[in-house]
């Protein structure tokens, strides 16, 4: 759940007007992306961004880009009706016919560097290049409170999340249907915040019987509860200082979306809450005032391992999880073993809980990237996961 700030830049086309299909859904044309472009994602941008050189297969074809605007509902607000907004890349080929890539993204400072706005997410930027630069039509759903939502952010919030990707995934399919282009094989995946709600939309298009041909994940917690006590309760000499905006980002979001009133005072120190609140609120602030040592950031008490664990807070952390079910769906879960923010164990943890089932469910694989860190597991992945999915 790293936050990126970085961002490569990017052509983009003239906006156009939006365009309203049959279902409600409205759609608009924000930029083109030729060949080059892609290629220099693939070979400048994103070894720059994230730290590492890694070997991607060139684009092949340039890629049109649309921002849709879909109608969905908040499930932990009684089915609120709400707006939401997401990103959808359709490759400029002669094909009629594409497989599709649901990418789930992960944490960022600002509300506008998701999907929808390619042009500030360079993990966008990256499955862009390497999956529509190569044939696959790429989705990728903003969050509720990202992107054009005027909700507040919906961080961790598991059946807002799975709502988001599932309704902009139907969304992606009626813009498509209104271009004349169909669906082959469905893949998802997502790195960090979006390794989790790459799992937990898998639980939710499982359960409604969507086959999904192949889930990959990079440094993906299945478990917010054992993300959030690692920090507490076993920290690692290598932990990310930015972690600790998981605690402002999930305390303020839980009190939103389940209704629990000054749930986020009761975790955020005193000194500390104004600052956290324009954190979440995507305010202005300046990042260097927020505090390093998490015992200063969080009350005391959330060190105690059973404070946390019968806190309201820790309650519906403890709930968040994406991974005790039968999982039918051949899953690869990648992950770094010098990751600053997921560690080994979390990562492994659905294919250490699939195995652990009676004999034993093998459809779940966990992959080591090598001694990569937090970004340099995403950027490694990638390719991987597009090498996997091609032999799907």
């Amino acid at each position: 759940m790293v936050v990126m700030i970085a961002s490569a830049g990017s052509a983009r086309a003239d906006e156009a007007a939006p365009i309203t299909v049959p279902s409600g859904v409205s759609y608009e044309l924000i930029g083109r992306w030729d060949v080059d472009k892609l290629n220099q994602i693939l070979t400048v941008d994103a070894p720059k961004v994230f730290d590492i050189a890694v070997t991607y297969t060139p684009a092949t074809n340039a890629v049109r880009l649309y921002r849709v605007t879909y109608s969905s509902i908040v499930p932990e607000k009684n089915n609120k009706p709400i707006m939401a907004t997401g990103l959808l890349a359709v490759p400029e080929t002669d094909a009629t016919s594409f497989p599709v890539m649901s990418y789930q993204h992960g944490s960022v400072y600002l509300k506008t560097q998701v999907p929808s706005f390619p042009d500030q997410s360079p993990e966008t930027q990256l499955i862009i290049a390497q999956f529509a630069g190569q044939g696959y039509v790429v989705i990728g759903a903003d969050y509720f409170g990202m992107g054009s939502s005027t909700e507040p952010e919906g961080f961790g919030v598991i059946a807002s999340q799975q709502q988001a990707s599932f309704d902009m995934l139907k969304a992606a399919q009626a813009v498509l249907d209104q271009m004349k282009l169909s669906t082959g094989k469905l893949f998802i995946g997502g790195w960090s915040q979006g390794g989790f709600a790459t799992m937990a939309f898998l639980e939710r298009l499982e359960k409604v019987d969507v086959k999904i041909d192949g889930a990959a994940t990079a440094s993906g917690p299945a478990d917010v509860y054992s993300l959030l006590s690692g920090f507490l309760d076993f920290p690692r000499k290598n932990d990310a200082p930015s972690a600790n905006l998981l605690y402002i980002l999930s305390a303020f979001s839980f009190e939103n979306y389940y209704g629990l009133p000054g749930l986020a005072r009761s975790v955020i120190a005193d000194g500390y809450y104004d600052l956290a609140r324009k954190v979440y609120e995507r305010q202005p602030y300046a990042f260097e005032d927020i505090p390093t040592d998490l015992r200063k950031l969080i009350r005391s008490d959330y060190f105690d391992p059973d404070f946390f664990a019968n806190s309201a807070y820790g309650k519906i952390a403890l709930a968040t999880q994406a991974y005790r079910w039968i999982i039918k769906t051949p899953v690869h879960n990648y992950y770094g073993e010098a990751d600053e923010v997921v560690s080994v164990g979390l990562a492994r943890l659905v294919m250490t809980y699939q195995q652990g089932i009676g004999g034993g469910n093998n459809r779940v694989e966990a992959i080591s990237t090598g001694p990569t860190d937090h970004r340099g597991t995403f950027a490694t992945a990638v390719p991987l996961w597009k090498k996997w999915f091609d032999g799907q």
